[in-house]
């Protein structure tokens, strides 16, 4: 007998098995039970895996937002300071990059951000950014502003419109 081989008589013995119907021969790799088993199980991981990620990846760019939201606060503020006046865009604060948009009282009257009374959220000017779908409307509790990114209470608030 060689090392690794079976000898003659054990093949001629599973050859004969094989070739018997009621013979159970182990079987190699998946049935289909298993696979469907399988698949299920994965599609009900990617269920609850997928909300929570985009749930994540919101709140992440929302924190970026607000980030950014403060940066150009710090620099209109800055601006003021120099000019005794508010810029007329974010071009003049070097923040044009920004997906934000700046709307003072003294160039842009009536377009300020207001609150479930309509009160205006701001006295100085209003710094926001139009979030995730890109849509805003002056009321903050008009659907598509629900998640905006914006500055009220004069800078004393900035978050989410839904959340103000």
């Amino acid at each position: 007998m060689q090392h690794g081989y079976h000898d003659h008589e054990t093949h001629q013995t599973l050859a004969a098995a094989l070739r018997r119907k009621d013979c159970v021969v182990p079987q190699c790799g998946f049935q289909l039970i298993e696979l469907l088993i399988a698949l299920a199980v994965i599609s009900l991981l990617a269920i609850i895996a997928v909300p929570s990620y985009s749930r994540y990846r919101d709140k992440a760019d929302n924190a970026i937002a607000t980030a950014d939201i403060v940066a150009i606060s710090q620099a209109v503020e800055r601006y003021y300071v120099d000019y005794h006046a508010y810029p007329d865009s974010l071009n003049q604060v070097n923040m044009d990059t920004m997906q934000a948009n700046i709307a003072s009282g003294t160039n842009n009257t009536g377009t300020y951000r207001k609150d479930k009374f309509l009160h205006p959220i701001n006295t100085d000017y209003d710094l926001y950014s139009m979030g995730k779908d890109g849509a805003t409307q002056t009321p903050l509790t008009a659907g598509v502003s629900q998640d905006d990114i914006v500055r009220a209470n004069n800078g004393a608030y900035i978050g989410l419109a839904s959340d103000y």
